[in-house]
């Protein structure tokens, strides 16, 4: 059974940081793409980014370019997400999901985990 489980998730001040972590279980985490997206009350659910089986080909939005790091440890079944100089406009609950290849898309994901709360405030 696939199962994707996110944590790390919290209350933070502006400019303050986090590290998301998703734990994999029920497929070979090698096998797979994986990404990271973040939905806001009232907004569309948005691709935050994606990183490829073997940690050679990564995405990330403009919006969080430059601030957020994604990585993984197949040896430990978990993909990662820093994120670094939080704005408030990052808060959102966040998700991660295995996309049905190892290609980085936007699309294709078919499981996704439970999400996450980040909440960004002073």
């Amino acid at each position: 059974q696939v199962q994707l489980v996110e944590s790390g998730g919290g209350l933070v001040q502006p400019g303050g940081s986090l590290r998301l972590s998703c734990a994999a279980s029920g497929f070979t985490l090698g096998t797979y793409a994986i990404g990271w997206f973040r939905q806001a009350p009232g907004k569309e659910r948005e691709g935050v980014s994606y990183i490829s089986p073997s940690d050679d080909n990564t995405y990330y939005a403009d919006s969080v370019k430059g601030r957020f790091a994604i990585s993984r440890d197949n040896t430990k079944n978990t993909v990662y997400l820093k994120m670094n100089s939080l704005k408030p406009e990052d808060t959102a609950v966040y998700y991660c999901a295995r996309n049905i290849g190892s290609e980085v898309s936007r699309e294709g994901y078919e499981y996704w985990g439970q999400g996450t709360q980040v909440t960004v405030s002073s």
